[in-house]
């Protein structure tokens, strides 16, 4: 597959589909570990005297974090036009000199982006104006969007610093059997992975797989009664679960072990008897992937769980953490000596499970 390094970019003007999918605070966008790993590939390519036209997306249609790139390219310091493909965009890309950045706006509110395919306006457009495409979005590399599969298939193509970065530290991670942890807040995700691993559960998907042993939380259980089966009992081999939690209690954090529910208070994190257990398995393990937040880390009080794993998974010979609230969380307590921080959550589970991913599939 090829590389920044397979091509010559001066005077070339470049694709760059990007990775700048960010959070949304109360209308405005918040610079993340997304948009700083796309940084490293558009300032080579500055360096390297393309033309740069950058193509990505913010949300998805009819949710509330669907909106303009123009705070993404403000973030960036690179210049936005609130056009894709109509006459302005094509006119702004001509005027491209060497070394300059063209951000356009959010390709997901054409639907040619949900095509899929090379055989529609949003390829026929760009592929005019541009020479090589750069895909330098891993968490998308599972979609099979026109911006990840469609370009690839008309024009000259390679990987982006930040794809190639991931793919390097994912595919050292498949080589070798070694301890899981798993959390976060979308447990049907992790089902796939369930391959013979031996996997510490925590987040909500401890919780169902308590619930699947037949363990009552009380509140917490009709606070998860959407989710409750989707973690079957007969799939809970080489999974270790919490032995206590942390709850909230007139705003402050309380331990409750087993034997205390059900329990009128809701979970925000695991327990200090099951970080001592968790960390004491991490010790044990050479290599390990983490994927999700142990507990609610937007609050300090309910990190405790997510903090402490990730300082002990951070020793480890080899260490792979992923998911966006995780990597977030990684930035924000300041852990250092993991070797690598995956930007993705969906795409990383998928490629971790076995998947082949078709937006890499389409660079080969």
């Amino acid at each position: 597959m090829k590389t920044l390094d397979s091509f010559n970019f001066k005077g070339k003007t470049v694709l760059a589909r990007c990775d700048l999918d960010s959070p949304v605070v109360k209308g405005k966008v918040l610079m993340n570990e997304r948009l700083k790993g796309n940084f490293k590939t558009l300032k080579e390519l500055k360096n390297k005297k393309a033309k740069v036209v950058v193509i990505g997306h913010q949300g998805r249609p009819g949710q509330s974090d669907f909106t303009s790139l123009k705070q993404h390219a403000k973030l960036l310091k690179i210049k936005f036009v609130p056009d894709i493909i109509g006459k302005k965009a094509l006119e702004e890309i001509e005027k491209l000199k060497d070394g300059e950045v063209l951000m356009l706006e959010n390709v997901r509110k054409l639907k040619d982006e949900f095509k899929g395919n090379s055989n529609n306006n949003l390829v026929k457009k760009l592929k005019e104006k541009c020479e090589v495409y750069v895909n330098d979005a891993f968490s998308v590399c599972h979609r099979k969007h026109t911006s990840v599969v469609g370009f690839p298939k008309v024009m000259r193509k390679c990987m982006g610093r930040s794809l190639e970065k991931e793919l390097k530290a994912l595919k050292k991670l498949k080589k070798v059997k070694g301890l899981y942890i798993l959390a976060g807040t979308k447990p049907k995700d992790n089902i796939n992975l369930l391959k013979g691993q031996k996997v510490l559960s925590c987040g909500i998907f401890g919780q169902l797989c308590l619930i699947a042993k037949g363990f009552k939380f009380g509140a917490q259980n009709k606070f998860l009664r959407k989710k409750i089966g989707i973690v079957k009992k007969s799939k809970l081999r080489n999974i270790l679960t919490p032995i206590d939690f942390g709850v909230k209690v007139d705003g402050k954090r309380k331990e409750l072990k087993l034997e205390d529910f059900p329990s009128k208070y809701e979970i925000y994190d695991i327990g200090e008897e099951t970080i001592k257990k968790y960390v004491s398995e991490i010790k044990k393990a050479k290599t390990v992937f983490m994927k999700g937040t142990a507990g609610y880390c937007e609050d300090k009080k309910f990190c405790k769980g997510t903090e402490e794993i990730l300082k002990a998974v951070s020793k480890c010979k080899f260490s792979v953490v992923g998911g966006g609230h995780l990597s977030e969380a990684v930035s924000k307590l300041k852990i250092k000596g993991i070797n690598h921080v995956s930007l993705s959550g969906g795409t990383l589970l998928e490629y971790v499970s076995g998947k082949k991913l078709v937006g890499v599939e389409a660079l080969n």
